[in-house]
């Protein structure tokens, strides 16, 4: 089976970690068909298309940048055309190595979506949507555009399925309309490094452990901080690891010096390669995400396969995975119940069985399993 992948978001070279979800979901599906990526990104120091082939592991990217400039309204005109062009440029490519697409997997919809829907509408080839984009949710809200909302339920209604990455995604894009008869639940995949044993270390202090990009308004730092700060007033035998970095990070850091937590209490340690997020999971004893909203949050499924307890608020998959025996889960915003799960939690940390953790969850997020999800998802759009 040939399945071609087209992303709005995909690792590139200026941003290696862009997509990264896609690129893992394309390396699930290579374990059982052949795949190729096409991701077309605009560059403004280029004066012409420029394409790029690269083999990683078993699938084949094509990543055409084409030269843009925002200055003028018509430049703008350029750019959507551009665009497209660029997408030309790409599928030639391909279809001169004699490969036919049976399918394409669209991530992501926005305009991307058309090139999808044009060869439904042309060449009859049927294409499936996985979404992560937060838009949809009710708590972001951002999907107001009555054109682009036009657009992407022709977009949606065509689609032979619709893979959201949650089911908190789901619903938000039923509530938006988007219809479609073959909604599936799919989700993102966890590194195979993140599926070994807690490290049994000697350390003075039970260790809270958060990864963020520091997007402010998405991931409420400064709230888990507040209720850091008062925990600090129950007790001193706790520390706060932090990773990770991002638009907010600077007035993050301010702002947790304003608050006079208990010094050596919050470490701020910046961006880790993912082996070294791995690591600071193993180490660790319990992960917080205290989020105002996220679409799946990988981070959550990173810690259960590492078998470390989440305290989570109820977004993403935090529902669906989180239950008394890998963690808890807290309203959105709720400071007080954040400080007070955290003191529980920090009490019995001996009730959670890290090994059941960790076995209860590795089904979940492995390439193998989600890839057989995906490609089960095909073979019945393709009636295989």
């Amino acid at each position: 089976m040939n399945v071609l992948f087209i992303s709005a978001w995909y690792p590139h070279r200026y941003d290696s970690m862009a997509g990264l979800f896609v690129q893992k979901h394309a390396e699930a599906v290579s374990l059982y068909a052949d795949v190729k990526v096409l991701y077309v990104h605009a560059d403004d120091k280029i004066k012409k298309n420029e394409i790029t082939v690269n083999q990683h592991n078993n699938i084949q990217e094509y990543r055409v940048y084409y030269p843009f400039s925002e200055k003028t309204f018509l430049a703008k005109i350029k750019k959507t055309i551009n665009y497209f062009w660029a997408y030309q440029k790409g599928l030639k490519a391909i279809k001169k190595t004699g490969w036919k697409i049976e399918i394409i997997h669209l991530h992501t919809i926005i305009i991307s979506g058309l090139i999808a829907y044009f060869y439904k509408l042309f060449h009859n080839i049927p294409y499936v949507i996985t979404e992560h984009w937060s838009r949809y949710l009710t708590t972001n809200n951002t999907f107001s555009n009555k054109f682009d909302k036009f657009i992407t339920k022709i977009i949606t209604k065509n689609a032979s399925a619709i893979m959201p990455v949650s089911n908190i995604l789901k619903n938000g894009m039923i509530e938006n309309g988007l219809k479609n008869d073959n909604y599936l639940v799919i989700n993102n995949v966890v590194d195979d490094f993140f599926y070994q044993d807690k490290l049994s270390t000697q350390k003075q202090k039970k260790r809270i452990l958060h990864i963020s990009c520091f997007d402010e308004a998405a991931k409420n730092v400064n709230g888990m901080l507040c209720s850091i700060k008062n925990l600090s007033t129950l007790r001193n035998d706790f520390e706060l690891v932090i990773i990770g970095t991002g638009k907010d990070y600077v007035q993050t850091r301010s702002y947790c010096e304003t608050l006079k937590i208990p010094k050596d209490t919050v470490l701020f340690l910046g961006e880790k390669t993912p082996k070294e997020v791995a690591e600071w999971f193993r180490k660790s004893d319990v992960f917080v995400l205290f989020s105002n909203y996220e679409t799946a949050g990988v981070v959550i499924a990173e810690s259960l396969v590492s078998g470390v307890p989440v305290i989570s608020t109820k977004v993403g998959i935090a529902p669906e995975v989180i239950n008394e025996i890998n963690g808890k889960l807290i309203e959105i915003g709720d400071e007080k119940a954040l400080t007070q799960t955290l003191n529980k939690v920090l009490n019995n940390l001996p009730n959670y069985n890290n090994k059941e953790i960790q076995n209860n969850s590795k089904d979940l997020f492995s390439y193998k399993n989600v890839g057989k999800k995906i490609v089960k998802v095909y073979e019945n759009c393709l009636k295989i």
